[in-house]
């Protein structure tokens, strides 16, 4: 097989986020970056892949790793996972049909950050936005914890179809 950078990217792209199985790495924007080494006889080709993490502590990191070297690996190459912390992943690199599925999963998606905005964003100034309820649309809702299901989510409650749900913190 000849192993070109659009090749890496398709196996890529079918990677799951393991915290959100219905959004894939490339839709989370986690993945940056593919880099093919150069080639050299009787060795396999090599690559480079970078990713930025949601947060520096995410516990995803080892798995996200583990399951991108799998998949080069799956393409006859070996592989270098090469992780980028600054600039800072954002909510903004997430796309479109990402924040859909999300919806359709039941989490709340991220509202858009602005480009002045502050990387740091405070508790109170996360529940001044209004969050709509994935289930049944209400905005009357009400944040119940800082932190769901994973650290990158609050913890909401719709006053209308009381059903709980997660939004996906904007940072």
């Amino acid at each position: 097989m000849n192993l070109t950078r659009d090749t890496v990217w398709q196996a890529l792209s079918a990677l799951s986020d393991p915290e959100i199985p219905v959004v894939s790495l490339h839709e989370m924007g986690i993945l940056r970056d593919v880099q093919l080494g150069d080639a050299r006889s009787n060795a396999p080709p090599f690559v480079t892949v970078t990713i930025t993490p949601t947060y520096s502590g995410c516990p995803a990191m080892e798995q996200i790793h583990d399951d991108i070297v799998a998949a080069v690996r799956n393409l006859g190459a070996e592989c270098q996972v090469v992780t980028q912390l600054a600039p800072a992943w954002t909510t903004d690199w997430m796309s479109d049909v990402a924040r859909q599925k999300l919806h359709d999963y039941g989490i709340a998606p991220p509202s858009r950050c602005s480009a002045s905005a502050s990387v740091v964003q405070f508790a109170a100034q996360l529940d001044m936005d209004s969050v709509a309820c994935p289930r049944c649309g209400s905005d009357n809702t009400t944040q119940t914890s800082h932190f769901g299901s994973t650290a990158c989510k609050a913890l909401y409650k719709c006053l209308a179809c009381m059903e709980p749900f997660d939004y996906f913190k904007p940072y």
